[in-house]
C-alpha cells in the first residue's frame, strides 16, 4: 500500500508510515501546494495511492463521483499529531488494507471508526 498525505497534514506522517514498511509521500513532495482536491484525486488514483487527510471533502468527491477510488483515510479529530493519533492509525491500516487496496472511505476519529466501500451506493 502507498499513501499520499494530503497539505494539511504534516510531513511528520511520512516517517510514521515509512517506519511501519508504508510508502507514503507527502503531496509537497510531489505537486503543487495549491492544487484542488481532484488535481490530487486523479494523481492518487492514476498513480494508485490511498489519500489521507483530514479534508472532508475527498469523501464528498468520492460521494458526488461515484467513483471506485482512490481510497482515501480521512482522519476526524481535533488532535492530529502523528504522536496521538499513529497507533491508532497504523492498527486500522493493517486492519483494512485488503479492502483499502479495493476500494474504500475510511473515517477516523478518536473513538470511532467508519468504512464505506467504494463506489457509494
Amino acid at each position: 500500500m502507498r499513501i499520499l498525505i494530503d497539505m494539511n497534514l504534516s510531513p511528520e506522517w511520512a516517517s510514521l508510515f515509512e517506519r511501519a514498511g508504508i510508502h507514503a509521500l507527502h503531496w509537497s513532495a510531489v505537486g503543487d501546494p495549491r492544487a484542488t482536491d481532484k488535481l490530487i484525486m486523479d494523481w492518487a488514483r492514476a498513480e494508485d495511492y490511498v489519500v489521507f487527510t483530514h479534508d472532508l471533502d475527498f469523501g464528498a468527491l468520492l460521494a458526488t463521483t461515484r467513483a471506485q477510488g482512490p481510497s482515501v483515510i480521512q482522519v476526524r479529530a481535533q488532535d492530529i499529531m502523528v504522536s496521538s493519533l499513529g497507533p491508532r492509525l497504523l492498527m486500522v491500516l493493517r486492519q483494512y488494507e485488503s479492502i483499502l487496496r479495493r476500494g474504500a472511505l475510511v473515517t477516523i476519529d478518536e473513538t470511532k471508526l467508519r468504512v464505506h466501500i467504494l463506489p457509494f451506493a
